[in-house]
């Protein structure tokens, strides 16, 4: 009888990150613990810690794990050479769309944003979070400043209030979405949302 070849380190720890994400997904972020992880995948909990000494060591895995998407999403359409090109609005829906992409992938994401830490064990994770976002909020700003700037926006239009009306496309669909459990909706509807938002852009001129 032949054994199955022992797994890396590497992929066991990928499998319990996807398992708490699984699992925040469905019980929120807050009632994960390492028994339900170790039961998710069919291990001990001694084999949970062996990869994971601290189940706070988990969830800044997923955390780092979070973090380095929104990254590359933000360095895919900053540096885009196919559709979206030096088209500033073309960027505009690539970030708006990948971020959602993103959600629908780990729709936890926004609840371990802003779980529960009465211990304060997860200030720096929440932190880490939070630096990404800023980070994709600062590449909306951007190509809505390049935009106004091409004349594809309005001028009059200050780029940060644009950015925080895009932001909260993105924010209204996400908290829709956890209600809803419906991604495919979230995705279509933020693309339909974002070309609307956009055409608005194109056609105010005043500051609002």
């Amino acid at each position: 009888m032949q054994t199955r070849p022992r797994k890396s380190a590497a992929t066991r720890k990928g499998e319990i990150v996807l398992a708490a994400l699984a699992l925040a997904r469905e019980f929120g972020p807050d009632r994960v613990t390492t028994g339900m992880i170790a039961e998710q995948l069919g291990l001990t909990q001694p084999a949970i810690y062996k990869h994971f000494p601290r189940k706070e060591d988990i969830w800044q895995a997923v955390a780092d794990a979070l973090c380095a998407e929104i990254a590359l999403n933000v360095a895919t359409a900053e540096g885009s050479l196919g559709e979206a090109g030096n088209d500033p609005l073309a960027r505009l829906r690539l970030l708006v769309d990948s971020h959602l992409r993103l959600v629908a992938r780990t729709p936890a994401l926004p609840e371990i944003m802003v779980m529960r830490d009465p211990k304060g064990a997860y200030i720096a994770l929440r932190q880490q979070l939070q630096a990404s976002m800023a980070g994709f909020r600062h590449a909306l700003t951007a190509n809505v400043r390049s935009a106004i700037k091409s004349g594809a926006i309005a001028q009059g239009i200050d780029a940060e209030d644009a950015a925080t009306l895009i932001f909260g496309i993105i924010q209204s669909l996400v908290l829709r979405l956890l209600i809803s459990k419906d991604a495919e909706a979230m995705l279509r509807d933020g693309k339909r949302l974002m070309d609307l938002q956009l055409s608005v852009f194109a056609r105010t001129g005043e500051r609002f």
